[in-house]
């Protein structure tokens, strides 16, 4: 009787291998390409989540709370929540000066890696989310709270419209938006080739 052989030829490996090269090399790039687009969009996500609990915290607490945006030298973006030590409402002059007290420790995007940062990426002005009809302008300018780069809640569960503008640097642009009366947190994505907010 003869002995089964166990084990695989050199021949049955190789080819193996190279179909398990070929497939991955048709399925990494489309993967590559959605990680990419979903950082963006959980740091979109991370910042609506800052909103969120700032609006919270000023509705649990019955005093005006902002979150306050940083972008430094080399573009890492931070952000602050304050709350209101006056009752003029959350300012840049006082929180630099103290009072308007600090209520979170400050937190970052460096998590989402450099490329994710506040901003648009190069190419063609993407459409504004509030009017598709028009293309937004100043695009030095990813944080459109009013004159500052301060998101304001009231106690009453308003807040200073805007929106927060994240990119890849490349090509994937999300925003974060805030409505005025009810405060709701909406995270929008922004397709080039289709010029649509999703």
């Amino acid at each position: 009787m003869r002995r089964a052989a166990s084990g695989f030829t050199l021949v049955e490996l190789l080819i193996t291998v190279a179909v398990a090269m070929l497939v991955l090399g048709i399925a990494l790039p489309p993967l590559l390409e959605l990680a990419a687009g979903r950082e963006v969009r959980l740091a979109a996500a991370e910042v609506g989540s800052a909103l969120r609990l700032a609006r919270a915290h000023a509705v649990t607490h019955a005093v005006h709370v902002g979150v306050k945006f940083r972008t430094d030298a080399v573009g890492a973006v931070s952000w602050t929540l304050y709350r209101d030590g006056d009752g003029d409402g959350v300012r840049s002059d006082d929180i630099l000066s103290g009072v308007d007290p600090r209520v979170a420790p400050a937190r970052s995007l460096a998590h989402f890696g450099r490329q994710v940062r506040l901003g648009f990426p190069p190419g063609p002005a993407p459409r504004d989310p509030g009017d598709p009809r028009r293309r937004l302008d100043r695009l030095d300018d990813p944080i459109r709270f009013n004159r500052s780069d301060i998101a304001s809640f009231g106690p009453l569960g308003g807040s200073t419209p805007g929106t927060v503008y994240v990119t890849d640097g490349r090509s994937r642009l999300a925003a974060t938006r805030v409505t005025n009366a009810t405060a709701r947190t909406r995270v929008l994505v922004y397709d080039p080739r289709r010029e649509l907010w999703r």
